[in-house]
């Protein structure tokens, strides 16, 4: 019964795997270093935890439970990815902090806006193809991806949109980063997809 909800370990896909996550987790910490913004979902649970008065990161981990529930009707199945991604993504995250100098000058800032959004749009498709099992908000976007045949970028632009949205509707903090993020995000997921040879439901290589 396990079997139909969980995904099987690939030693061969396991470095792809961490250098995936490791990558989406540099990715968070060089934009939060740009503090040009937070991403999409850190604006929700940021927001969220402001208004019942826990943090953020609680948030975070909490949040994750019901999204994986939300992925399983989607097909989707959890794996060593999915469990990594909420551990070993948040400690890269908070190394990439301490390691990375604040950046001086907006020029600089957007440097590493750039570099951020590019490791986790890259790191992102490395996991997602070891085929481990995606994160709890990835698995969305690749459940709705292989079940109705829409496009990534559009798949994960909506998301980031949508949640984006909502957060600032419940007062996470907004910048031109978190903008640009949430628009560029699905097309660098959709580029690196192509990159490592995946085309996903659709059999069409323009239509991933």
């Amino acid at each position: 019964m396990l079997q139909n909800w969980t995904l099987p370990i690939s030693p061969a896909a396991v470095p792809r795997l961490v250098l995936g996550i490791v990558s989406f987790g540099a990715g968070i910490g060089a934009m939060a270093r740009a503090d040009l913004g937070l991403g999409p979902w850190s604006v929700l649970h940021q927001g969220i935890g402001e208004r019942i008065g826990i943090p953020m990161g609680t948030v975070d981990v909490l949040l994750s439970v019901p999204i994986v529930f939300a992925f399983l009707p989607l097909r989707q199945r959890a794996g060593l990815g999915t469990l990594l991604s909420a551990t070993l993504l948040g400690m890269t995250t908070n190394f990439t902090l301490l390691v990375l100098p604040q950046p001086d000058g907006s020029p600089m800032q957007f440097a590493f806006m750039a570099a951020g959004v590019a490791a986790i749009g890259f790191g992102s498709a490395m996991y997602l193809t070891s085929n481990m099992g995606p994160g709890p908000r990835d698995g969305i976007m690749t459940g709705l991806h292989q079940r109705y045949g829409w496009r990534i970028r559009t798949v994960r632009t909506a998301l980031e949109v949508s949640v984006l949205i909502i957060g600032f509707a419940l007062g996470g903090t907004v910048g031109i980063g978190t903008v640009l993020y949430a628009i560029v995000i699905g097309q660098v997921i959709e580029l690196a997809l192509r990159m490592l040879g995946y085309r996903g439901r659709v059999p069409v290589p323009t239509r991933i």
